[in-house]
């Protein structure tokens, strides 16, 4: 069981400003640049964290999904810095176009992601990583592949869920390395359910949390990650054609070497701009709870909630959140 304290308004339906935090301060980069150039560019400040073999974590998406990061920029990234890497996946708990490893592969072709290895971890089963500290699990069961890297970049879209009200670098790898059958069967339903998603809000958040801890505790100083702000709907790539209209600005994107320092990031420069943009993707955000992921992630140590923005477009100057989307534009319209 965990002996970390709760974090004072931890509830997932509550946001913390930023002067009501306390703690150290991690670095995290921020680029407007949505761009093939910017993804190259923010990467390189954290790629000194990857060594060895390279997997690189990413939600693929199902079938025509319009809104995951472009499959050309994610190329591009991987041609001329990661030769070497596979992209890393799991099968889906629920039915669809990735649940079986065949029907994931044809998804796969489907999207684009065919000029590199693409690893669906829990193809030939799974492993079980430990879970230390945590309050639901002692293990959690990963994709047995996970075992074959030494490094993990989470290279993640930046979006709102439907049960975790939004998808960030935890969500990613909390959902996306548990294996399809027993691991993400773990952190959704309670043993012995016959609805496979009885578990919501603050628990939800909490088993989908450990499960990340899982793997950044198995890959210690060897990940990092990099959020991209772009096409945020509010429901996830996980519903493929069939997610809401994107109505948020896109805003830009982030790295760091801190998980909790990126998706608190993210979520805090959502709730810096203007109320008429932010107000779907926030309502979804604490509707679901969703921000208990942050303050759990916070518990169990994983990382700071505090962070020095760094403007990478401007000789490296931290700048404020307001500064940082000060000029965004509302979705679709032209700059």
């Amino acid at each position: 069981m965990s002996n970390q304290k709760p974090v004072p308004g931890a509830g997932g339906e509550h946001y913390i400003p930023y002067s009501e935090r306390t703690g150290a301060e991690s670095i995290v980069y921020f680029t407007r640049d949505l761009s093939p150039e910017g993804l190259l560019r923010i990467y390189r400040r954290i790629n000194s964290a990857l060594t060895g073999k390279v997997g690189i974590k990413l939600h693929t998406g199902e079938q025509h999904g319009p809104n995951i990061i472009p499959r050309p920029w994610v190329e591009n990234l991987i041609k001329a810095e990661l030769p070497e890497a596979s992209i890393v996946e799991t099968n889906t708990y629920y039915e669809g176009d990735r649940y079986t490893t065949r029907k994931h592969r044809e998804t796969l072709k489907v999207n684009g992601w065919t000029f590199c290895p693409v690893d669906i971890m829990d193809e030939d089963g799974t492993t079980a990583l430990p879970v230390k500290n945590g309050k639901w699990f002692t293990e959690m069961y990963m994709g047995k592949n996970i075992l074959n890297y030494d490094s993990l970049f989470v290279l993640t879209h930046f979006k709102g869920h439907t049960q975790g009200g939004f998808g960030g670098s935890n969500k990613n790898i909390g959902i996306g390395c548990a294996d399809g059958r027993i691991g993400k069967a773990m952190i959704h339903t309670t043993p012995g359910s016959a609805d496979m998603w009885d578990i919501a809000k603050e628990e939800f958040m909490e088993r989908m949390t450990e499960s990340a801890k899982a793997v950044v505790d198995h890959f210690g100083q060897h990940i990092a990650f990099v959020n991209v702000l772009r096409n945020m709907s509010v429901s996830c790539d996980c519903e493929g054609t069939a997610a809401a209209p994107v109505v948020t600005p896109n805003i830009g994107i982030l790295a760091s070497l801190d998980i909790l320092a990126i998706d608190q990031a993210s979520v805090d420069l959502v709730y810096a701009l203007k109320e008429s943009d932010h107000k779907d993707l926030v309502k979804r955000m604490e509707s679901r709870h969703g921000l208990r992921q942050l303050t759990y992630m916070k518990e169990l140590g994983m990382g700071n909630d505090r962070y020095h923005l760094i403007d990478i477009d401007h000789e490296d100057q931290e700048i404020s959140l307001e500064d940082a989307v000060k000029d965004v534009v509302p979705f679709g319209a032209e700059k």
